[in-house]
């Protein structure tokens, strides 16, 4: 009798144990999520990308304009959102009011201190800082390492420069960082 109690406690602390362990990880260290929605696309797909996102370089301001960020909806709070971090404290940052409108009406406006101006990559399907402006740094969550198409294909997230010559934040121009990646999709 006693051995099966005991071969049972065994059991349930193994559990315990493993279930502690992927909280902290979950929690503190990287976290896998399943990534949907227009607003990142070509970078991220509708629907289908797995993503691996590491928790630690927001904690320590390791964060930076280029990297892709899962941050917490300012909106919406028990969502998060993926987006690209255009501008960090400080910096100007030059946006189009309305992208569908082609008179190119823009504003500008200044990062405020302990705040990240995001923005979706498909300017025309994304609620972002044009929407809803600065979004503090407290609510960045995670920084994007790598995405997996379901269908088989891993690449790194790369970083991204963004060309500002064209002065329009809107239509940025994105120049990889990365050597290369192989996209087994056939696209």
């Amino acid at each position: 009798m006693w051995s099966i109690i005991r071969e049972a406690f065994d059991k349930t602390l193994l559990v315990a144990k493993a279930y502690g362990i992927l909280h902290i990880t979950n929690s503190y260290l990287c976290t896998v999520a399943l990534a949907y929605g227009p607003s990142m696309i070509p970078t991220i797909n509708l629907t289908g990308d797995l993503i691996l996102a590491e928790r630690i370089s927001p904690r320590i301001g390791k964060v930076g304009v280029g990297d892709i960020v899962i941050v917490r909806s300012p909106v919406v709070p028990r969502r998060v959102v993926t987006k690209r971090v255009v501008g960090m404290e400080g910096d100007q940052v030059t946006y189009l009011l309305d992208p569908h409108n082609s008179d190119e009406v823009h504003s500008i406006v200044v990062v405020p201190r302990g705040h990240v101006w995001i923005q979706g990559d498909n300017i025309y399907n994304s609620k972002d800082s044009r929407d809803f402006g600065p979004v503090p740094y407290a609510l960045v969550e995670a920084k994007l390492l790598w995405r997996s198409f379901v269908r088989g294909a891993s690449i790194p997230v790369c970083k991204f420069a963004c060309d500002w010559s064209s002065g329009m934040c809107g239509r940025l121009k994105i120049l990889v960082q990365c050597n290369t990646y192989q996209d087994r999709r056939g696209k």
